[in-house]
């Protein structure tokens, strides 16, 4: 479903053209339920990463733009040798090391600094290759008739019927419409979340075949 089919569905839905729904309402109303899905699914499509680098005696690293949620943060010095590093709080780093100036060493933490800016300790002591895995937000381009997400291609019920009950919400609707739409985006995105924190998480080699229990009678009985 492209912007554009997805924008036309919401106007026959609720039987209101432009000049009631403008495309820069809609385009809100769309972002608005993209963000919601992004915060209450952690779907693989979300999931993105990047590299920086590390230099000897900088304790500071600027973290992947429209980062959100952090999955893991990997280092790799010159020969090759991998380590992750443990999320702290400032506080836990100016405790366990506090004269970073004077301390290098390889890594072993990492905390918030601010929101664009990590901070590391110990104080790098040579030059590493930094990998970030983390999730980010991907909204559609209200901009681009044709734009896609992978929400957009592959779970079109939950982005519509999210779309319908924030659309009926901004039209002051009828609390029942709301209701008939809200549960149909429930029901969707719970169906969602099961596939891409279940069903995608496992593999027949590994965890089976998923099987449903069926009730035995026992033959004395």
């Amino acid at each position: 479903m492209t912007y554009d089919e997805l924008r036309t569905q919401i106007r026959n839905y609720t039987e209101v053209d432009s000049g009631g729904l403008s495309d820069s309402t809609i385009a809100q109303i769309v972002k608005n339920t993209e963000n919601r899905v992004y915060r209450e699914v952690q779907s693989d499509n979300y999931r993105f990463y990047a590299t920086a680098a590390m230099t000897t005696g900088n304790r500071y690293v600027t973290v992947p733009t429209a980062l959100t949620n952090i999955r893991y943060v990997q280092i790799t010095d010159s020969n090759n040798e991998q380590s992750f590093l443990e999320q702290k709080d400032t506080s836990f780093m100016a405790e366990y090391d506090p004269t970073p100036s004077a301390t290098y060493g390889t890594p072993k933490y990492y905390a918030n600094w601010d929101e664009v800016t990590w901070v590391v300790s110990p104080t790098p002591s040579t030059n590493f290759s930094v990998t970030i895995a983390y999730y980010k937000n991907v909204n559609l381009d209200s901009s681009d008739n044709n734009s896609t997400t992978y929400l957009s291609t592959y779970a079109e019920d939950v982005l519509l019927n999210g779309c319908l009950a924030e659309t009926y919400k901004y039209l002051k609707g009828a609390p029942d419409m709301i209701q008939v739409y809200e549960q149909s985006y429930q029901t969707a995105k719970e169906s969602f979340g099961i596939e891409q924190t279940g069903r995608r998480r496992r593999d027949e080699y590994t965890d089976g075949v998923v099987r449903v229990p069926l009730p035995s009678v026992d033959p004395s009985k």
